[in-house]
């Protein structure tokens, strides 16, 4: 091979590793494991393959090989049983023993009948074994004929014939048993063969296939730890609060993927912890910042805007009285009733931000805000003078002083919300949307009772000569409307 040809194969060598290395990761795990996995499922397929050969051959060895062992031992000790029964007979002449000649000579028969349906026992001369006992029998039968003769050469002739018969059946077993013994060597030697042979063809295919993962996983993770190690400090920047520490990997796989999602993920991040920041304490309800920035989002995509500005009538009084764990309580449960208010009535699209004190907002849409509103007023009223003490509560009002020391009534608290939509006029900026919030609650708070006040002026000096202010009171089970033109 010359020096040439050496030169482009190892440029063809580069180019694949190269073409390798730009896929995605999940082609780079599939075409590096590919081999792999043939290799596990050649070992799988000619691991089972070895183990269904022994199970046949072991199957085999305990089907029949064991089961005609057993049955040619029992075979000889029945056949010397039942000549031991024959000869007691001719000698004592008892029923009896004649009967357990013919019981042994019934089991022998039963015997061969077991070795016959033996799987596998073609090869076995059962025919010649079953023609031998009978000719046994008939030797007997003839010498029980021949007893009471005193001729001692006819016994002696029985006796060989008996002999001779009983030799050549035992010997017929033995021939029998060994080649069944024989077979079961054979075949545990065979099912050692197969062990080993299995065993080392799959430590060589393992090995090379651990070799060969190895070198795989070294290739793909070479490959892919620059770009983990990138993302890796990036997180640690993240996590000790360094939002603005981006690294943006030039890979063209998920891991560049994952780098922009985890770009996103920490500006994200960065506009939580803001919000977090920005929360209430007591309430764990996002504060003024969190609210100007879905003002902003909201005022940006002109989607139907209705802001509630709400605040509790006279709870400096309420805290100056009760003081401030009993005026903290009465603030968590206010929230609640507006966030449970905004559950029933609302949709997930709204949002609920405490500015502070006793201020809350509801952002929500034209449509929604009226039952919101209503069902604020109502639940407020019902809850408010259970914070009172009965005294309180039965007279309607409370007594205080004012920073000069002047003694004043103060009425039982009620809740003022201003409303400001974007139905008839084109709200601009966050700033904007509270000054005319404030400028409603001021004149909500000046009325009695729990109502919300609603912005009803337009963009035109036409509409602008009606505006109105339309505000809704509870007195009793009944809604009063209030008109300021």
């Amino acid at each position: 091979m010359n020096l040439t040809s050496i030169i482009g194969e190892n440029s063809i060598l580069k180019r694949m590793i190269a073409g390798f290395l730009r896929l995605n990761i999940a082609k780079k795990m599939i075409i590096g494991y590919l081999p792999l996995a043939i290799l596990i499922i050649f070992i799988a397929v000619f691991a089972l393959s070895n183990l269904n050969k022994l199970n046949k051959i072991n199957s085999s060895i305990i089907s029949t090989d064991v089961p005609l062992i057993d049955t040619t031992d029992r075979l000889i000790d029945n056949l010397i049983a039942q000549e031991l029964y024959g000869r007691r007979y001719l000698i004592l002449k008892s029923d009896d023993m004649l009967m357990l000649f013919w019981k042994r000579s019934e089991e022998f028969d039963n015997l061969i009948q077991k070795i016959r349906e033996l799987p596998n026992v073609e090869n076995i001369p059962i025919d010649e074994l079953v023609a031998g006992h009978n000719e046994y029998n008939e030797v007997f039968l003839k010498g029980i004929k021949q007893i009471g003769k005193s001729s001692s050469t006819i016994s002696k002739d029985y006796d060989s014939k008996i002999k001779n018969k009983q030799e050549h059946l035992i010997e017929l077993i033995k021939k029998i048993s060994f080649e069944a013994r024989n077979n079961q060597n054979k075949k545990i030697l065979m099912t050692a063969n197969i062990g080993n042979t299995a065993f080392l063809v799959t430590a060589i295919v393992c090995t090379f296939g651990i070799i060969f993962g190895i070198s795989a996983a070294v290739l793909i993770t070479r490959n892919i730890s620059g770009s983990v190690r990138r993302l890796e400090l990036a997180t640690k920047e993240v996590s000790e609060g360094r939002f603005e520490y981006i690294h943006a990997i030039s890979n063209e796989d998920e891991l560049g993927e994952l780098s922009h999602a985890f770009g996103e993920m920490t500006k994200r991040l960065k506009r939580l912890e803001e919000m977090y920041l920005d929360m209430s304490p007591l309430t764990r309800l996002p504060g003024g910042l969190a609210i100007e920035n879905v003002l902003k989002k909201r005022l940006n995509a002109a989607l139907p805007l209705a802001f509630c500005l709400i605040d509790m009538d006279n709870f400096k009084a309420y805290n100056d009285r009760y003081g401030y764990a009993k005026g903290s309580e009465l603030i968590k449960a206010t929230a609640q009733i507006i966030e449970s208010v905004v559950s029933e009535q609302g949709t997930h699209e709204d949002f609920i931000g405490h500015i502070g004190g006793d201020d809350f907002v509801v952002v929500s849409a034209p449509d929604r805000y009226i039952n919101i509103c209503k069902a604020i007023n109502e639940a407020f009223d019902k809850m408010i003078p259970e914070y009172y003490d009965p005294e309180d509560r039965n007279r309607g009002y409370i007594i205080g002083k004012t920073r000069q020391g002047n003694t004043i009534t103060f009425p039982l608290m009620t809740i003022s919300i201003a409303v400001v939509t974007n139905q008839h006029r084109t709200l601009t900026s966050p700033a904007q949307v509270g000054e005319i919030a404030a400028e409603l609650k001021e004149y909500a708070k000046s009325l009695p009772g729990s109502i919300y006040v609603v912005d009803k002026r337009r963009d035109t000096k036409a509409a602008q000569l009606d505006d109105k202010l339309i505000m809704f009171r509870k007195e009793g089970d009944k809604e009063k409307k209030i008109k300021d033109a």
